[in-house]
Parts: structure tokens; C-alpha cells; sequence
């Protein structure tokens, strides 16, 4: 057979009979062979061989009318017998080795599907040929073996040989076949497969939609879907998404204007979902992340996704480590397109998303956790809080206090990361109602910021429970300094109550007492809206805190520093130069102190430094024009320092011989300015 196979192949390149006769005539001849292996073998050969010299159009064998229908026929007759003899393969043998022969048949497939793949080669075949011939032969040959192997197999072959846009204009008939195959084949697989490849095809070009729009494309894929769920009743729950991301994808390609074709996928979703609860299978879960990730690829904006009201119900049935992974996705997806979310509701919708990262959904997971990861997701959170922003005051404080009720059940682990970004974009809000608010009312002007001072203060007092003090103490100072911008005394009062409530009862670490210090004095200097009694006590305390730090050259730095508290250049009401040189000298009574303990512990008195940073003070306050502050009181220092230097009991300081030089080198260099500046110091002998 194989000979007479060769012979007709010769014969046809002979062209002394028409190609026709002679392909009918082997078709026909193999049939003599009814084993199915020796039989498929043989066929193929028939095929191999046959397959240049086909009546074509354009071929050289072409012979007179309907060449191309002769070759189709052939093609077909071929590929229906063959169709036969491997699935007649499944039914010999005993059952026992059902298994080796389903591997043998799927090992041979290859040779059936080749005559599929002559078929899409031949030219004559025509859109109008391949809907009203070759199509429906096919899938009469695929619906009518009822094999599930060759079912599948067929149907994924028909789906890549031919050309998309026949699948387009012929897709009612083949999804039609869809429902008729065997409940066992993966009927799933075949339409993502068509779903994908016509995605592709309207990906190639904008021109090609129209098409799309035509044969409604959409609707009949989303109505075969729906049939194919309904049908297969045990479809796992992976395969149902697999179809909806599908589905989304094609949908995402072809009608990127159509948000309700989206919302509606994710609606149908979300219908086979309920009931389900939060999904175990990775396989569904990475099909959820998947569905859910392709609007946001598409559209690149968070506020399109926001817009779908079923986005947040198919999320729920995530499972907590994952829901926290599509979390992260939302989160990168706003930060690298810099989207601004500029309105409370959408805030709301996007944080009820992120909740994953904003709160422990799972007291497990958090524990397996990598702490790096951990501050990197908690960074992206803070980034995301800077960019919510809305010109309107109004709405911008709504945005503040939904970020606020979502934060705030952080915990203790992310309310350090979370709190600081919100107070900030809030002050911004302050500072900018401060700009607007210039020529209104006062009483009108400061009901907004109260408010806002009002959530800040609650905010602030939540990080107690973490708690982190140094932090806290910061913010209550950063927010008393924009309270004493909006000139609103009674909050920057209390705003610095509760930083001194803080100092006193949780920082008892030296190192940090000495950092709150030194903040506390730095901003309570730049304060301007206290009368003198709220100030005096301020500043009371404040000096009072400095004498009493550990060590004390910590103590004498306080002291000096606290010396600016009573002599502020814009302020006429607060220069009071008896109190700065009392701060010295009482710093001054300290650093000798500090002096005389070094001597009794180590048999040297230590550096000078204390002494060289205290006559800077003095020399920038005797060029404030402080009173008290004399030229005798400088000369005075100057020699206490030269003659401590030149004791034998203190210790060499390369940093204090340094500074020293440097500051009688600026008296020189005031000296020789010459006019006022230069007859003040002129008297000073350095």
C-alpha cells in the first residue's frame, strides 16, 4: 500500500491523469487498511506525500472547475478517516491497560491534526468556503467521535491552524460544538485558548474592532462561557475564573471604553464565588490575582478599578496572604503612575483594598514575615498617604479622617510608619487654609484648622499604645509649631502639654532626654503666639528639664541653649537680657562643676570645651546688643579659658585648641571691620 502510495504521487507529478482521480483513488485504496495503527501510518504517508501535489488554486496540478473543492474534499475524507482509526485505537485491548493506550494515543495525535494543518494551507479556501464547508465538516467529524482525548485535541488544533478572523465570522457555530463535546474534555482550556488568540488579533490593530463589534463578539463569548458553567456543574472553581480572566483580557482588548463589560465579568464572578469563602487553591487564587491585576495593567490608573463595584467583592474571597500580595500590587500601581486620589469615597474604597497591609487580617502572618519587607510595604503605605490630596478644604479633611479610621487599626507595628505621613499631609492642609484664609473672619478662618488639630491630637495619642515617646514628642511639637502658624494659642499649649506630659512620664533614656531637649527648646524659641504667662511656664519648665539631665555637660549644653528662650530678635516682648545672663552663668557654674567632678574621678580636669562653647553665647548675644552682657564679663571668660589651658591638670583637646583659635580669630576679624561693629570689640583683648 505504501508502494501504490508512492506510485500515485509519481503518477500525479506525471500529469497524465488528473490529480483529482488519482487522490480519490488512494483515499479510497487505504481504506483496505482497517488496523488502526497500521492504518494511521499509512494514511499519513498519504498524506505527506500528497500534500504538495493537491488541485489548487495557483498550483501546477490545478485541473479545470473546482479544483480547490476536490482538494478540500480529500483533505477531509483523509483527516475524517484517520479521525476514526485513532480513536478506534482506545477500544482494543483489555481494560487494564486503558492508561498505555491513552500515552500511545496522545503520542500520536500529531498525525491527525496534520491534516488540519494542510487544510489552512490551502489557498483556494475562502472565508465563505471555510464557514459553509470546512468548518462544520470538522466539527461534525470532532462532536460525532465522542473521544474525549481527540475532542479536546481537535478543537485546540481547529482554534490554532486556521486564521483569526475566521474564527471572528465563524464564532456562533464554533462555540455552538462547545456544549456538545464530552463532559470529561477541558472545554475551559479550548475557549482561553480562542479568547486569547483573538485578543491578540485586536491587539494587532485598532482597524480590525469594527469586526469585533459586528458579529458581537463579546456577547457570545460571555453567553458560551455562562452555558459551559452551567453545564459542568463540577467545574473547579479555578476553571471558572481561568474562563472570567480569559473573558477579561478579550474584553480589556476589544472594548477598553466598556467598564460595565468588566464590572459585569467580575459580577458573574463574584455570583460563582459566593458561599465559597476565602479560597484555598493556589491554583484559583493565582487565577483571582490574575483577573484582578489585567484592569490595571490596561488602564493604568487606580481610579478606573475603583469605579468597579465588583472589584472589591472578588478580592474578598482571597485568602489573607494573597489579598495582602494584591494589595502591594494596587499600591505600586498608584505610586509609579503617581496617581492623586482626590476624594473620600474613592479613598474609602481603596483602602477597604489595601487592608491587607493596613491592618493583620491573619496574627500568623504576620510573624512569618521578613522585617525588611515588612518597613518596605509600610513605606509604600506612608508614600501613598502624601499623595492623597484635594483642593477643596472640605473634602481634603473627609479624605484625613477616612485615612484616619483605617490606620488607626494598624497596631502597634504599623502605626509608626502610618501616623507620621498622615499628620504631615494634614499640616499641609493647615498651612494652606492658613494662605487662603488671610482676609476672612477670624472666627470663620479657625474653625477648620481646630478641627483638623482636633483628629491630629486623637492620631498622635493612639501612638502611646506602641508605644514610641521620641516619636510622639516630635509630632506634638511639629503640630504646636503649626498651631502657633494659624495663631491658635490654646492648641499650641496643649500640644506642648502633651510633649512635656511625654518628656516627664515615658522618656527616661538619657541619650533621648537630651534629643527632646533640645527640640523642645528649638521650637518653643520659634513660638510667637503665647502670652507671657503661657510662656513663662513653657520656658520654666523647659529650663527646669535641662538642669536636671544625667550628665553634665548634657545639663550645661541645655542651659546655654535655654538662654535664646529669653531673647528673640523679632520680639520686642521677649528680650530680657538679665534672664540670658543668667542661663550663662548658671551654665557657666555647671561646666565647672563638670570640671571639678573630673578631677575628683580622674586626677585631670578634662577639656574646656564646655567653657569655649559658652563664650560663643556670649559673643552672639553681645552682638544682639544684650546689656548684660559686657565687655568685661567676655574678657573675663577668655582669660578663665587661657589660664584653664595652660593648667597642668588639664588634659589636651586638639578640637578645643581648634575652636578656641577660631573664635578669638572672629573678634580679630570683627575688630578690624572697624565702624560700630568694630568699636564694640574693640576694647575685647584677645
Amino acid at each position: 500500500m505504501y508502494l501504490l502510495c508512492t506510485v500515485g504521487s509519481v503518477y500525479i507529478k506525471s500529469k497524465e491523469a488528473p490529480a483529482r482521480d488519482i487522490l480519490k483513488d488512494l483515499v479510497e485504496m487505504c481504506r483496505g487498511i482497517q488496523h488502526p495503527l497500521r492504518g494511521l501510518f499509512l494514511r499519513s504517508y498519504l498524506s505527506q506525500v500528497s500534500k504538495d501535489k493537491l488541485p489548487d488554486i495557483g498550483s501546477e496540478y490545478e485541473g479545470d472547475a473546482e479544483t480547490v473543492v476536490d482538494a478540500v474534499e480529500f483533505v477531509l475524507q483523509n483527516f475524517t478517516e484517520m479521525n476514526k482509526l485513532w480513536v478506534r485505537m482506545q477500544h482494543q485491548g483489555p481494560a487494564r491497560e486503558k492508561e498505555k493506550r491513552e500515552k500511545e494515543r496522545s503520542e500520536l495525535r500529531d498525525l491527525v491534526g496534520k491534516n488540519l494543518h494542510v487544510l489552512s494551507q490551502i489557498e483556494g479556501i475562502d472565508l465563505e468556503m471555510y464557514k459553509e464547508t470546512v468548518l462544520p465538516r470538522i466539527l461534525e467529524q470532532v462532536v460525532n467521535c465522542k473521544d474525549e482525548i481527540a475532542q479536546g485535541y481537535l478543537m485546540d488544533c481547529i482554534i490554532q491552524v486556521f486564521p483569526d478572523e475566521y474564527h471572528l465570522q465563524t464564532l456562533e457555530t464554533l462555540l455552538g460544538a462547545c456544549p456538545q463535546l464530552q463532559p470529561s474534555v477541558d472545554i475551559k482550556m479550548v475557549l482561553a485558548r480562542l479568547m486569547e488568540r483573538l485578543s491578540n488579533y485586536a491587539a494587532l490593530s485598532t482597524d480590525v474592532l469594527p469586526e469585533f463589534f459586528q458579529v458581537e463578539a463579546f456577547a457570545k463569548l460571555n453567553n458560551a462561557i455562562g452555558k459551559v458553567i452551567e453545564a459542568q456543574e463540577d467545574m473547579p472553581i479555578a476553571g471558572v475564573v481561568t474562563l472570567y480572566s480569559s473573558l477579561l483580557t478579550f474584553t480589556l482588548h476589544v472594548h477598553p471604553d466598556r467598564l460595565d463589560y468588566v464590572d459585569q465579568i467580575l459580577g458573574a464572578c463574584v455570583k460563582k464565588l459566593s458561599g465559597k469563602g476565602k479560597l484555598k487553591d493556589s491554583k484559583a487564587t493565582k487565577q483571582i490575582v490574575a483577573l484582578l491585576s489585567a484592569p490595571l495593567e490596561k488602564y493604568k490608573d487606580i481610579d478606573t478599578a475603583l469605579k468597579l463595584s465588583n472589584y472589591p467583592h472578588v478580592m474578598e474571597h482571597l485568602d489573607d496572604a494573597t489579598s495582602k500580595e494584591m494589595a502591594n500590587v494596587l499600591v505600586q500601581t498608584i505610586l509609579k503612575s503617581k496617581t492623586c486620589i482626590s476624594t473620600a469615597e474613592k479613598v474609602e474604597a481603596l483602602f477597604e483594598l489595601m487592608k491587607g497591609l493596613i491592618r493583620d487580617l491573619d496574627e500568623n502572618l504576620h510573624d512569618e514575615l521578613d522585617e525588611e519587607d515588612f518597613k518596605e510595604e509600610q513605606n509604600s503605605i506612608a508614600r501613598l498617604i502624601q499623595m492623597l490630596h484635594n483642593d477643596d478644604p472640605e473634602e481634603m479633611l473627609k479624605i484625613i479622617s477616612t485615612v484616619k479610621k483605617h490606620i488607626l487599626t494598624g497596631g502597634p507595628k504599623r502605626l509608626p510608619f502610618t501616623v507620621p505621613p498622615l499628620i504631615f499631609n494634614s499640616l499641609k492642609l493647615v498651612r494652606r487654609l492658613q494662605n487662603q484664609d488671610e482676609n476672612a473672619p477670624e472666627e470663620e478662618a479657625s474653625a477648620m484648622p481646630k478641627k483638623i488639630f482636633q483628629i491630629l491630637n486623637l492620631i498622635i495619642e493612639a501612638l502611646s499604645s506602641v508605644p514610641v515617646p521620641e516619636l510622639s514628642l516630635r509630632l506634638y511639637l511639629e503640630c504646636a509649631e503649626a498651631a502657633n502658624d494659624a495663631d491658635l494659642e490654646p492648641v499650641a499649649y496643649e500640644f506642648f502639654t502633651q510633649a512635656y506630659i511625654l518628656y516627664e512620664e515615658e522618656i527616661s533614656d538619657s541619650k533621648a532626654q537630651v534629643t527632646a531637649i533640645h527640640l523642645i527648646i528649638g521650637t518653643l524659641q520659634r513660638m510667637h503666639v503665647f502670652g507671657v504667662e503661657n510662656r513663662d511656664t513653657l520656658t520654666h519648665k523647659a529650663t527646669g528639664y535641662s538642669a536636671k539631665l544625667l550628665k553634665k555637660p548634657d545639663q550645661c549644653k541645655a542651659v546655654y541653649s535655654c538662654s535664646h528662650l529669653f531673647w528673640v530678635d523679632d520680639q520686642d516682648s521677649i528680650k530680657d537680657g538679665e534672664r540670658v545672663l543668667l542661663c550663662l552663668k548658671r551654665a557657666l557654674r555647671i561646666a565647672n562643676a563638670a570640671q571639678q567632678m573630673s578631677n575628683a574621678t580622674r586626677g585631670s580636669s578634662g577639656s574646656v570645651l564646655l567653657f569655649i562653647e559658652i563664650l560663643n553665647k556670649y559673643l552672639y548675644f553681645f552682638e544682639k546688643g544684650v546689656t548684660q552682657i559686657t565687655v568685661a564679663s567676655i574678657q573675663s571668660l577668655i582669660e578663665l579659658i587661657t589660664t584653664e589651658m595652660q593648667s597642668e591638670n588639664t588634659t589636651s583637646d586638639p578640637a578645643a585648641d581648634a575652636f578656641l583659635a577660631s573664635t578669638l580669630r572672629y573678634i580679630q576679624f570683627q575688630k578690624d571691620k572697624g565702624g560700630a561693629v568694630g568699636e564694640k570689640y574693640e576694647s575685647i583683648k584677645s
